[in-house]
């Protein structure tokens, strides 16, 4: 890595992509490893990535907020067990400046090209300015930004349509536009519809829900903290480390509710049902939102306020999705036109979106391509044929019985972990090996056929078009942090320092 003194991190130039809370994590984590040379690039203005670009009405995170933290990062200050965006927002930004990322971070620049040169470095292409070059890429770029449209007639991949009116994805939420007394067709009823629909069906005259699908939706319970328990929260570190502690337990439970087969997932499928047959008196509207997959299959959700939302005169629930966008609305896949003055978009996300940068490797390989075929890295950090170039939270990277922080804590501590012995051994770069990668990922392949969301009968975004589940880890965290022990540079192909 190009150094006079092999111990000296220092000389190590590592690129960030993104300021989200995966590259957070990765630049606290060089800092604490004493790695200093490095840059967190973000094409937004702010730091929170997902949680600053995201803005629609009721954005909350679906998680209990205290577990919904870094561990060495706890927060008081939550003002409920589940909340909004621009706390979430405004707690990232706060853990950037106090972890001394503000140095080290440059917004509005956007990194359109990375090719790995003959030097076995990377050279960054950016929307302005000169090309940098480093000897490290973390991509910490996350996975919930590239909307996803539906492939019908009257709308693009892009999302330009035919339609007279305003319209948008919920990804980008158009502030401009006053919803007031207009009739607002949305199309697509999962998690973010789910948010969106409550306080929007407020104040628009009419809004309807396009719904292909029903989703399990259980109760989210969500309770305000008095200004007391915020002071407790405070002055006693215990109670938090116990409220956290509690929330943890309550994620495992999530994880063995979509085990196939066992017991808990029964359970929430009897909670989800129980909570259907008390929240509608329709027979029609009960039937329509009452799912025929197995919990967990797609997203599970979680809302107080979605089903009452339903039930009020001026929303209206069809299930049908949509055929063809027209120039005054759409006509649903039973050919029933809407019209509506704005649609909004509810579609969800290209999950492995790594066509976003242009990421070329050894003979030129095109990792949008190589991602395509087949989503897959070794122990989700490093796709082979890309030396260097880290994956911060990477294909199966998600561990689903603990928070998305604790799983991007371990990744990123594992990758800094090699990083460091690369130091200590006078080595360029790493490269995964293709067998071991291959072993690794059959074994992933084998093991989300153990959960509903990853069963061959299941179709959500979860799942790719060659029937992958790139998403999630197919095992406990136990496992997960079990493997990423077991990731050092005698599992590499390695490139020595001339």
């Amino acid at each position: 890595m190009h150094m006079n003194n092999k111990q000296d991190k220092t000389k190590t130039r590592i690129a960030i992509i993104g300021s989200g809370p995966s590259g957070i994590a990765a630049g606290r984590e060089l800092l604490q490893q004493g790695f200093s040379n490095f840059i967190i690039y973000d094409k937004e203005k702010a730091a929170g990535g997902t949680w600053h670009m995201h803005t629609y009405p009721g954005l909350a995170c679906d998680v209990w907020a205290h577990s919904y933290t870094y561990s060495y990062a706890p927060n008081p200050d939550w003002t409920s067990s589940f909340v909004n965006q621009p706390e979430i927002e405004a707690y990232l930004q706060k853990c950037s400046r106090e972890f001394g990322l503000q140095a080290h971070t440059e917004f509005n620049k956007r990194i359109i090209a990375a090719n790995f040169l003959d030097s076995q470095q990377w050279e960054l292409v950016f929307n302005t300015g000169s090309p940098e070059i480093f000897d490290v890429v973390i991509n910490a770029m996350g996975n919930q930004h590239t909307p996803v449209f539906p492939r019908i007639a009257g709308v693009n991949a892009d999302g330009t349509d035919v339609f007279a009116g305003e319209s948008w994805h919920s990804t980008k939420w158009n502030h401009d536009v006053d919803l007031t007394d207009k009739k607002v067709l949305m199309i697509g009823s999962a998690a973010a519809a789910v948010q969106i629909v409550p306080e929007i069906a407020k104040k628009v005259k009419q809004l309807t829900v396009l719904q292909r699908s029903a989703n399990w939706i259980l109760p989210r319970n969500n309770k305000t903290y008095s200004p007391l328990a915020i002071r407790l929260f405070n002055q006693y570190p215990f109670l938090l480390k116990l409220l956290r502690g509690a929330q943890g337990i309550l994620m495992n439970v999530v994880y063995h509710g979509v085990s196939n087969e066992s017991r808990t997932m029964k359970i929430f499928e009897s909670i989800g049902r129980n909570f259907i047959e008390k929240s509608f008196t329709d027979p029609v509207l009960r039937a329509a939102v009452t799912p025929n997959s197995r919990y967990g299959c797609k997203r599970p959700l979680v809302s107080d306020d979605f089903y009452p939302a339903l039930n009020r005169d001026n929303v209206k629930l069809i299930h049908s999705g949509a055929k063809e966008i027209t120039a005054t609305g759409c006509i649903t896949s039973d050919g029933t036109p809407i019209d509506a003055d704005i649609i909004i978009y509810c579609t969800g996300y290209k999950v492995m979106d790594f066509d976003r940068i242009a990421v070329t490797g050894l003979q030129g390989k095109n990792l949008a391509t190589e991602m395509e075929k087949a989503p897959e890295a070794y122990k989700g950090i490093l796709v082979p044929g890309f030396p260097n170039y880290f994956m911060a939270a990477g294909p199966n990277a998600l561990v689903l019985s603990v928070s998305y922080y604790k799983s991007i804590e371990a990744n990123v501590a594992n990758i800094v972990r090699l990083l460091d012995q690369m130091v200590d051994k006078n080595i360029q770069a790493i490269n995964a090996k293709a067998d071991l990668t291959r072993e690794y990922n059959d074994w992933v392949i084998k093991s989300c056929k153990n959960f509903s969301w990853g069963s061959g009968d299941c179709h959500n975004y979860y799942v790719n078009d060659a029937g992958q589940s790139p998403f999630l880890y197919p095992a406990p965290y136990k496992q997960y942090l079990k493997m990423r022990a077991d990731c050092d540079l005698k599992y590499f192909d390695k490139i020595n320092i001339s």
